[in-house]
This record gives structure tokens, C-alpha cells and sequence, in this order.
């Protein structure tokens, strides 16, 4: 499998998302994945499922067929703790749950700041400013993490050119990756660039649509990406599926991706998309279908009264 350079280590460029994952099906969501040859596994604890994909790697490496330095494992600070003395513990907490002694990257989820011991805001008043809570003093205990050995590598998600530009700029140790919506109808062509030039990674997540996302962030008339003719065309000629074309055009951009399925069968064919070839003229179609399209906006932390605006957090 395809890979990405992170220092002197090598990320999976494909990984096994779990956003939307219920308890009950991540374990055995993890458990065919590690099976199938997947070994890069994509993680958060405002996922709610952390333990139980602790479970399913333990498990998996209990076993002896595959071994923890073979699995690359991503996991994420939660907003309600950008506070420097939050940082570690929150940590903790994930490695605990995880059944982990290290997490290969450790991402800061938003350049969102919540009030301790909040999942989701439900007023402004839940809600901190950055100029409250800077990004950079969330970095530097970050940075921290990895002088400590508890994380190999960190970096953010979510972040636009600016504020990646600004931890480039002031912090200690590079971002060594950013975790973004992409796909054909996102392909953010300024941040691939911008990445590039700046040697930072990207990871697409969303790279499907989210059509599963809750329905509270869905729009009435929002497209369906898996249904665009385009792409079905395209999966029709390669005798694949809409899910393989949309991956496989994700990691000829040299990006990494991480679909999410519980289904033992999309699992696998989500994997063997490592395997499809596209043509040049297959990607200058699909580079074609942009049209800004978010299905993550990021409305939750808008709310009337909240420090933060859409416009502030992608800089659109």
C-alpha cells in the first residue's frame, strides 16, 4: 500500500474512518479491517467509540497475526480541552481507552475552543475565543506530548491556510498533518497546494459525502456525491464502485483518506481502491465537479452570540 512520509515513519495512505460508527459495530468494523490488510485506523473520543475500538486493536494484537508497530492509529483533542494543562491528560484518557501506550498522530480536532468538560455547545456562553485560548498555547502542549513519547507525531484538522500558517510560523514542531473535508465536490485546491509547498500532509476525511451523516447537518437539496453521473460513469468504465473512484482520486492527489463503513463487503472494496487506476482524463473530470461544497460546515460552533463565524473558521 501507498504511503505518506511523516519524519522517518510511514502513515497508510488508506485508513478505516470510525466517525458514525455505533457501538456494537466498531469492533467488528475494526476487527475486518485489521483482517482485510488494513493498518491505519482513524480515531476520536467525541466519537464515542474509543474503547471499543481499544477493544478491537488489543485484541487484534493479542492474537499475534499482526503487531502494534504495524498499525498506524490516529486519534484527536476534543475541543474542551485546548487548555495547556488539559492537553496531556486528555490524552491519557484516549491511550487508556485505546488500550495504547503511544498514539502514532495526535490531531487538535477544531480551531474551535470549548469550555472544559463540554462535548457540544449549547449556548455562546460554552463557547472560548481564541483570543481567550490561543491556538498556539494549545500547540506547545502539544508539542509537548511528542518531547514526552505519549505522541510520535501531531497535528491539526479543520484548519484553514491562515491559522495553519500561523502554527508554521510560531510553533516549535511543524503541523505534520491537517485533517480536511476533500472530495470532488471540495477538492480545496489552494490548501493542496498551500500543504505541498509547505510539507505538510493532508488526510481527506468525508471523502464519500457523508450521506450518513446525522441529519440535523444535511440540507434539503443537497447533492449526493456516491450519485454523481460523472463518477458513476467513471466507476461503471473501471468495473468499480462510485466509493472506489472517489478514493482512488483522493490518493492520486497524494493525499491520505479514511472512509468509514461497518459493512464487511464496502469495507473491503474501500481497500482494494488502492488497487484502481484512473486516467488523466478520468481526474481532469472529476477535477471538474467543484463547486464548494461542504457537508461538514461546522455550524455547531455559530451559534448567535459565539465568538466564532463560518466565515472566520474556513476563511471562505
Amino acid at each position: 500500500m501507498d504511503t505518506l512520509s511523516l519524519g522517518s515513519d510511514e502513515m497508510p495512505i488508506v485508513g478505516l474512518g470510525t466517525w458514525k460508527s455505533a457501538p456494537g459495530e466498531v469492533y467488528d468494523a475494526v476487527r475486518t479491517a485489521l483482517d482485510a490488510g488494513y493498518r491505519h485506523v482513524d480515531c476520536a473520543p467525541i466519537y464515542g467509540n474509543e474503547p471499543e475500538v481499544g477493544r478491537a486493536l488489543d485484541e487484534t494484537f493479542a492474537g499475534g497475526d499482526v503487531s502494534r508497530d504495524d498499525v498506524w492509529v490516529t486519534s484527536k483533542l476534543w475541543n474542551d480541552a485546548h487548555a495547556p494543562e488539559d492537553v496531556q491528560p486528555a490524552l491519557e484518557s484516549t491511550l487508556e481507552d485505546l488500550q495504547l501506550e503511544t498514539i502514532d498522530l495526535y490531531l487538535m480536532h477544531w480551531p474551535v475552543a470549548l469550555k472544559p468538560d463540554t462535548s457540544m455547545p449549547q449556548s455562546p456562553d460554552d463557547l472560548v475565543s481564541l483570543d481567550e485560548q490561543p491556538l498556539a498555547e494549545t500547540w506547545a502542549a502539544m508539542e509537548e506530548l511528542v518531547d514526552d513519547g505519549l505522541a510520535r507525531h501531531i497535528g491539526v484538522s479543520n484548519f484553514n491556510i491562515p491559522k495553519l500558517q500561523s502554527l508554521l510560523e510560531a510553533g516549535r514542531i511543524a503541523p505534520e498533518m491537517n485533517q480536511i473535508e476533500l472530495h470532488p465536490y471540495l477538492p480545496q485546491t489552494e490548501m493542496v497546494s498551500f500543504a505541498r509547498e509547505n510539507d505538510v500532509p493532508l488526510t481527506a476525511y468525508s471523502p464519500l459525502g457523508s450521506k450518513d451523516r446525522p441529519e440535523g447537518m444535511k440540507a434539503d437539496d443537497e447533492p449526493i456525491l456516491l450519485e454523481d453521473p460523472t463518477i458513476v460513469e467513471i466507476a461503471e468504465r473501471h468495473d468499480a464502485t462510485p466509493a472506489q473512484v472517489l478514493i482512488r482520486w483522493a490518493i492520486e492527489r497524494g493525499t491520505a483518506v479514511i472512509p468509514k463503513s461497518v459493512n464487511a463487503g464496502r469495507i473491503k472494496e474501500n481497500l482494494a481502491a488502492a488497487d484502481l487506476s484512473l486516467t488523466d482524463d478520468d481526474m481532469d473530470a472529476l477535477s471538474g465537479l467543484g463547486r464548494g461544497r461542504r457537508y461538514v460546515r461546522g455550524e455547531l460552533w455559530t451559534l448567535e452570540g459565539s465568538p466564532y463565524t463560518l466565515e472566520s473558521i474556513w476563511e471562505e
